[in-house]
């Protein structure tokens, strides 16, 4: 934790503290609020550019409305870091994103005034709503404000939220945080028209020369906010969306004044109905180098705050596996012209901006709408392309729909690659990519297949691509193990595994990069006199029945390693097809427990699951002497 004595920022235990200060004084507590968080930020990393935009937004909501009674929900927790501080954990805010410690993004269990739990985008707006229809039906009176941006706004549910909350009529307060930026630029017509609105030059002078004039006559100030939109329309040519959905829209304003802020949320409190205000926010505002880069700041990683330049933590002779992904797709793209790649605002965290760069024309990023990104690959296969859609396993979830009716039953070509499959680490519960085996292996004529290295993951890219099905990649998070992934891809029989440890004790079935801690298990096993046979599964679907039957017929304990939840997953599949064939194989099953797992370093999380190499050896041992 920062050292600094701070004047004003050691002193807010609550944001009733914050409303104690004076505006001078709230000036100054933005100020080390930023320094605090990029101190923090520079050696314990988490999301620096949002949470920077964000600072006087946060300050201006506290200071205004009744918190925690009132209800502030932060779509995208990006966004929430000021918010965190200023609610009670600066002392805890060291450890962030650790094991043990707060989330990195909010949630209700973690204090009162995180109103709802936040990790995907888009969620606000249908949450905010709801809140207020339960404290309609319940007599309750209090203010619910959604906190939507950071790109969030390019998701449909977003837009669900404001149709189902415009018609319902119901007594909320929508702040879009329009900074321009999800992680990558934000992408799409609306991003044009909120810049119109943003940039108008015309509109922007005559309603700040109008609100300053009336400041002293409140009604008559109402009335002009009432004409607002007529000249709105009138100027920009165009409907004005929000309104359309029955929302009163006011702004855009500057979202770092924050006595203009202080200012509108005191009068929006008065007005009832469905509203939307329009502020406008820089990225990294405050730090220069997040000022200047944002993408990369989004997220930076250790950086020095004094100079800004990042320091690097991993090994860069090992490549990382969206890396493998980026340069694979571009080399079969040139090869292939009906090769595209589809992301859901993941170009740069997917490295399909190594495609965009050299093809443009054949790389589409749709913005955060993930179930749009996959009947949009679907439309793009039914035209007689080839699409590798590449999605985080965790958002992949919220297309799952799309990818059973859209996709699958079609039968269309579409190669799903799940970025980031597996504990993902600091990000926690929300990000951990767990599901996505067991989700997946349920949707007949689907293949599963999970690469143990580098080298594999481009040999499955290649034979997806041959495959003219719809096909399913996952693959993890960070670095590989340096494996040599520049050969020429092969063809992969699909539905195949390999042996790659003979033994004669117990039989040890690898998913995907588990493989790499099951041979180090298996040879620190070996020197305890345990013979154990280790498999490479490689396909989750189709099964590899040829190498279940010998394994069954020779072994009486056979255990499987998975970075996927254990119920219903890999190790599931295994199980029932020995069930179903009638073997007595014990079959012990290694993964994600029955439970959330929270955050914390990939290596704690997965010795806190039981399936590192040291878990996997004592599992080992433990399943000899059972056996014995």
């Amino acid at each position: 934790m920062s050292a600094t004595p701070y004047t004003y920022l050691d002193r807010i235990e609550s944001p009733a503290d914050l409303r104690k200060l004076s505006l001078p004084e709230l000036e100054v507590l933005a100020r080390e609020l930023r320094d605090f968080m990029v101190s923090e930020l520079s050696v314990n990393p988490g999301h620096l550019g949002s949470s920077l935009g964000a600072v006087e937004l946060a300050m201006a909501l506290h200071y205004v409305y009744d918190t925690p009674e009132d209800k502030i929900i932060w779509d995208v927790g990006h966004q929430a870091y000021a918010h965190k501080i200023l609610t009670g954990r600066r002392e805890a805010f060291h450890t962030n994103r650790k094991l043990n410690g707060i989330s990195g993004f909010p949630r209700m269990s973690e204090s009162p005034y995180d109103a709802f739990g936040a990790g995907h985008a888009s969620v606000s707006i249908s949450a905010a709503l709801g809140i207020a229809q339960a404290n309609k039906l319940q007599g309750i009176h209090r203010n619910v404000i959604a906190v939507i941006g950071d790109g969030a706004l390019t998701g449909g549910l977003a837009y669900e939220g404001l149709n189902n909350a415009g018609a319902s009529n119901a007594d909320m307060l929508v702040i879009l945080n329009d900074n321009h930026m999800s992680i990558s630029p934000n992408v799409g017509a609306l991003t044009e028209y909120l810049l119109d609105i943003t940039t108008s030059r015309h509109y922007n002078k005559l309603k700040n020369k109008i609100w300053n004039a009336m400041s002293g006559v409140p009604r008559l100030r109402r009335e002009i906010q009432n004409f607002g939109n007529l000249v709105k329309q009138g100027i920009l040519r165009q409907s004005n969306l929000f309104e359309s959905l029955n929302f009163r829209y006011f702004g855009p304003v500057d979202g770092h004044d924050l006595q203009s802020l202080i200012r509108v949320f005191s009068d929006m409190r008065r007005i009832p109905g469905p509203k939307l205000l329009h502020v406008i926010t820089q990225k990294g505002k405050g730090y220069k180098p997040a000022e200047s880069n944002s993408p990369v700041w989004h997220a930076p990683g250790k950086f020095d705050p004094a100079t800004g330049q990042r320091l690097s933590t991993s090994d860069p002779q090992h490549a990382r596996y969206q890396d493998v992904f980026g340069h694979t797709l571009l080399e079969l793209a040139r090869q292939d012209p009906r090769i595209v790649g589809v992301t859901p605002a993941m170009l740069t965290g997917s490295s399909m901006d190594i495609l965009q760069k050299e093809l443009p024309d054949r790389c589409f990023d749709v913005g955060i709408a993930e179930g749009h990104a996959v009947t949009f690959s679907a439309g793009l296969a039914a035209g007689g392309l080839i699409p590798f859609c590449c999605i985080y396993s965790t958002f992949m979830q919220r297309a799952y729909d799309n990818m059973i009716h859209d996709v699958a039953i079609q039968q269309l070509p579409v190669i799903f690659c799940l970025d980031r499959a597996g504990l993902v680490g600091e990000d926690g519960v929300t990000h951990h990519g767990v599901f996505d085996l067991a989700f997946m292996r349920s949707v007949p004529d689907m293949t599963v297949a999970a690469p143990a290295d580098e080298a594999e993951l481009r040999n499955l890219m290649y034979t997806a691509l041959q495959a003219a099905r719809p096909f399913v990649i996952r693959y993890p998070r960070g670095r590989g193990i340096g494996a040599d992934w520049h050969q020429a891809p092969r063809i992969l029989p699909v539905g195949k595994g390999e042996i790659r440890r003979h033994g004669t004790d117990i039989a040890v079935i690898a998913v995907g990069t588990t493989l790499q801690d099951v041979l180090t298990a298996a040879e620190q096993a070996a020197a305890e006199g345990i013979s154990a046979e280790v498999a490479n599964l490689r396909f989750v679907k189709p099964l590899d029945e040829e190498l279940l039957h010998d394994l069954a017929r020779r072994f009486h304990t056979i255990i499987t390693v998975e970075d996927g939840t254990t119920e219903g997953g890999a190790g599931s599949a295994v199980a029932e097809f020995l069930a179903d064939n009638d073997y007595a194989t014990h079959v012990i099953r290694l993964g994600i427990p029955d439970r959330f797992i929270h955050q914390g370093t990939v290596a704690e999380l997965k010795a806190l699951c039981g399936y590192d190499a040291e878990g996997i050896r004592r599992t080992l041992l433990e399943a000899a002497r059972t056996q014995a």
